[in-house]
């Protein structure tokens, strides 16, 4: 999986938690709750949406890695080994 492949899913997953936002830009290093003002409950379906996806164990201890598109892209790439 490359890196435009994980940016995809991840625009993928967080659009499909909050269809509203899709086709906005997304600044890599703003929080998703700060630029979208997302609840805590979309925060998680987006985690669970990115667990599936990707068949990781995403541990609650993790969640906070996952804040950002650049910090899901890390945590991604890591966790996938790529």
């Amino acid at each position: 999986m490359t890196e435009t492949d994980i940016d995809e899913l991840i625009r993928r997953t967080l659009f499909t938690v909050a269809p509203d936002l899709e086709g906005l830009r997304i600044d890599p290093d703003e929080t998703f709750r700060e630029q979208f003002e997302i609840d805590s409950m979309d925060t998680l379906n987006f985690i669970i949406g990115l667990s599936k996806a990707t068949e990781l164990d995403i541990p609650e201890a993790d969640y906070r890695q996952l804040e950002t598109l650049a910090g899901c892209r890390a945590y991604l790439t890591q966790r996938l080994g790529r």
